[in-house]
């Protein structure tokens, strides 16, 4: 049985990088907005840092998840699709990383700025990171592992 054909795989990929996107878009949208707030003055050194890691790594993945759809605009006709999903598929899974960073210091960020204890924000960013990882990276991985042998090399 052979696979779907190639423009289809391209179609299905780009669709799932807008989901991607929307989410990206939306946290970077309410970061740049939180500087210019009144009371952003107010808040701690430490917290400017968390709050610009969680900047930096939430713009970083907006980047790399729109990249493959500059890369697929740029590069029309497309005269080597496995190239090209190979090289999305990279950018995809590092902007991915970046992403889950940035959802793990935003949850420190609104944690700290509603007043948690301590502990509990730590518990907070450590099971969202647990969470992140085992649903965004083991569950996938280890299907893909169990029920083919691993991800398909060309």
């Amino acid at each position: 049985m052979t696979g779907p054909p190639e423009a289809d795989q391209l179609s299905d990929l780009l669709a799932e990088l807008r989901i991607l996107l929307q989410g990206a878009q939306v946290l970077n949208s309410f970061l740049i907005i939180l500087p210019f707030n009144v009371d952003f003055g107010e808040v701690a050194a430490t917290e400017r840092w968390v709050y610009t890691a969680t900047f930096l790594c939430s713009v970083v993945s907006l980047v790399l998840l729109s990249a493959p759809a500059m890369h697929h605009y740029l590069r029309r006709p497309m005269r080597h699709p496995q190239e090209f999903k190979r090289t999305a598929t990279r950018l995809v899974r590092v902007g991915s990383v970046f992403m889950s960073l940035a959802l793990v210091l935003a949850t420190r960020m609104v944690a700290g700025a509603v007043g948690l204890p301590a502990a509990l924000t730590w518990l907070l960013r450590g099971g969202l990171a647990l969470l992140l990882g085992g649903v965004w990276w083991a569950l996938p991985l280890s299907h893909e592992r169990r029920e083919y042998g691993g991800p398909k090399r060309d």
